[in-house]
Parts: C-alpha cells; structure tokens; sequence
C-alpha cells in the first residue's frame, strides 16, 4: 500500500559481537572512523593470512609445526598486493615446492577481491578520466590505482563492445537516424579529430535501439556503403527512412545498399547550418521564417515560403539558403506526412537526448589517448544513456498506421 513504512531491520548485538568489539577496542588505538577502518583493514589482510595457512594445512596434509615425509612441502611466502574495500594491502602468500597450492580466499592471479572492477567501469561510464578515477579511488577508498590499471580493467569491456557490434538486429526499421559527434584523439603524438558516427533505430515498437558506434575518419560512398553493409548482413532487411545530415556520400550509398529507402535530410542540422550565416540579432526572426518552410502543410506551400525567405534575406545573407534549394530533394519527403510522423523524423530528440550523454565526454575530456579509448567510453556512455528506453516514442501507433500505408507492403501488419 502507498504510504506504508517499511520494516526497519535491525542489527542485532550478541555477546560475541560485544566481545569482539572490546578485543578491537583494546587491541587498537581507535579515535575516529578511520581508525577503525586501519584496523578492520589490518585484520582483514591478518584474517586472509590465517585463511591461507589453514588451506596449506590441509593441503600438504599436515601443520606447519609437525614433520612428514611427503614430497611436497611448505617453501616459503611469495608478496603480493590486494585491492579490497578497505584499500591496497601486501600479504605474504604461502609457497609449496610443487606449486600446486592453490589459496581460495585470493587466487593466483586475481589482485583483486573488492567489486572495484565494476566501480571503475562505472565511472568510466559517467565520462570520467583514468586520472579522475585514479584520484576518486584514492580519496574515497584509500585504493592506489594506476592509470594503466584503469586502462587494464575498462579493456575488459571489448569482447563485451565486440559482441554488441555483431549482435543480430531487426529485419525491419521503419526509421534510422545517423548522427556524428566528433572529438580529439591522440594517434602517436598526433592530436587528430575523428568522429563518431552513432545509428539510432527505430524499431516496429516504437523502441528507440542504437544499431551500431563507427569510429570513423573520412566520409565517402565507400565508407557509408560499408557501414549499411554491416547492418544488412546482421539482419536488417529493409529501411523505410534514413534521417542524416549532409554526409559525404550517404545518399549514393543509402540507394546502393537498400535502393526503396527515403533519404531524409535532418530539419534540425539543416537549420542549425544556416544559421551559421546569420548574426545574433537576427536569429530569432530568421529561425521563425525557417519554420514556415519546414513547418508547411504541403510542398507547395513549402516552396512558396522558401521562396519568399529566401528574397527577403538574400541582400543580408546572400548564401544563407543556397544548401535548402541545392538539397530539396532530401528535405522535401516529410511534406507528405502528418504532423506526427514528421515530428518523429524531423524533431530528432531522440538522438539529441543520446548526443548529451556524448558531448559530455567531450566537456571531461579534452582528448582522448586512443582511438580504442574512445570506443569504450562511448559504448559505456550508450548504456548508460539507454537504460531508461523502455517506452515507444509518443503516438507511435498513428505513426505506424501511417507508414503502413505510405510505404505499402514493407511493414507487418
């Protein structure tokens, strides 16, 4: 029921724990909670210890103080450092003559036996630094970790980043979006930028789904072509609309790869490049002149208001609409459609909500120190971001309704 507390569990204080207690207050000079954190520390690497000699015990089949005539016998202790909860602590791990011991409290190769791993990673995830995270470890759990440790143990998310790039997908996407973020990148003391070019489905759901990451650095048919490509041989059959902005070579290779797909120029960078012509304190009235272009009930009407935005700031901005005459044929297929699908391939918050999560990672990080490095904060980045789409986009069954009949045939009924 709403409103209804829940039952508080309470820790209950035996004897035993008493006892314990006074032994820690005793044993210990403990002023403060880092006090107690030392000690607990310090009993946990003395707790692992007796641990391991217990396990030799019974693995030799004898005590340390007693003799026997076995072959295999105790040969020393081998350093090692551990990262817990408590911080990096060094332990004397026992030795047989054979090697064959293996202690289960910390094996032989795991340093580690916290879930710092999975805390690593999680910050990664959220666009921090290796230096970042170095520092946040050290400062909140006393653990000493090496940007190349970090580097180490978010390289154990490629296999993971590998199988998602290769994972099947749909047959069909009523809609596909195709973005680009780009960022710095150091290539062997080289500062260069590359772009991340991020597809974003949608699915016959109404699901929102990103197919696929590609770090890329040159735009071409070829390059584009390869890439639609990749997705046809993990499944994907057929592509009502491709939504992108003016990539170099989408439009040869989009009618390569998948010859009935519409391609559809993005509203949103086709307004923001004009834009890039015009001064602040025009902004506001130009923009709303845009709108009467894109926003017309018809193509006609569409071209009638370009017409008359286009006289009215040709003398101030003489180039501003030159790219809406040159790529009309890419801007004109939403002029069929209603006010609900056009808002669903024009008003891209879809994928402008996923690129925040992006450019966040630019904010944290001026450059990054590898291409690789970059595809991992990236794929973390799309997870975390993702975690929430569990809902169709708004009025996806008009949507869907609609695309059925526009495109007949394509789509199951």
């Amino acid at each position: 029921m709403a409103g209804e507390k829940k039952p508080v569990h309470k820790v209950q204080m035996t004897d035993g724990k008493r006892n314990i207690i006074q032994q820690l207050l005793q044993e210990y000079d403990i002023q403060s909670a880092e006090d107690i954190q030392d000690a607990l520390k310090d009993l946990l690497g003395g707790t692992i210890k007796e641990m391991m000699e217990s396990v030799m015990d019974e693995h030799l089949g004898y005590e340390k103080s007693q003799r026997s005539d076995g072959d295999d016998y105790r040969n020393g202790y081998k350093p090692k450092r551990i990262n817990s909860s408590y911080g990096s602590m060094d332990i004397q791990v026992p030795q047989d003559r054979k090697s064959t011991f293996e202690p289960q409290v910390v094996k032989k190769r795991p340093k580690d036996i916290s879930d710092i791993d999975q805390k690593i990673i999680s910050m990664y995830a959220k666009g921090m630094t290796t230096r970042q995270i170095s520092d946040t470890l050290d400062d909140i759990y006393g653990f000493e970790a090496s940007e190349g440790f970090i580097s180490d143990v978010t390289d154990k998310i490629m296999p993971q980043i590998e199988d998602w790039q290769n994972r099947p997908l749909s047959e069909i996407y009523p809609v596909l979006y195709i973005d680009a973020i780009h960022y710095s990148v150091r290539d062997n003391g080289i500062i260069r930028k590359l772009a991340a070019y991020v597809i974003l489905g949608i699915n016959q759901d109404g699901l929102k789904e990103v197919l696929t990451i590609e770090v890329g650095e040159n735009e071409s048919s070829k390059y584009w072509l390869a890439v639609l490509n990749g997705l046809k041989n993990r499944g994907v059959k057929d592509i009502l609309i491709i939504c992108a902005d003016g990539l170099a070579g989408i439009k040869e290779a989009i009618t390569a790869a998948y010859p009935k797909t519409e391609y559809q120029r993005c509203i949103v960078h086709q307004v923001r490049n004009t834009m890039k012509y015009v001064s602040d304190k025009d902004r506001k009235p130009f923009c709303a002149d845009l709108k009467t272009i894109y926003q017309a009930p018809t193509e006609e009407k569409a071209l009638d208001a370009l017409k008359r935005v286009t006289e009215k700031w040709r003398e101030k901005y003489p180039n501003s609409m030159r790219s809406w005459k040159q790529n009309w044929d890419a801007i004109s297929p939403i002029f069929k459609f209603s006010t609900a699908v056009r808002k669903v391939i024009y008003t891209t918050n879809a994928i402008e909500s996923l690129n925040a999560t992006y450019r966040k990672l630019n904010r944290q990080r001026s450059v990054f120190p590898s291409d690789t490095a970059l595809l991992k904060a990236l794929y973390l980045s799309t997870f975390e971001a993702t975690k929430k789409w569990s809902m169709p986009i708004r009025n996806w069954g008009q949507v869907y309704g609609e695309l059925s009949i526009m495109y007949e045939g394509r789509l199951p009924e």
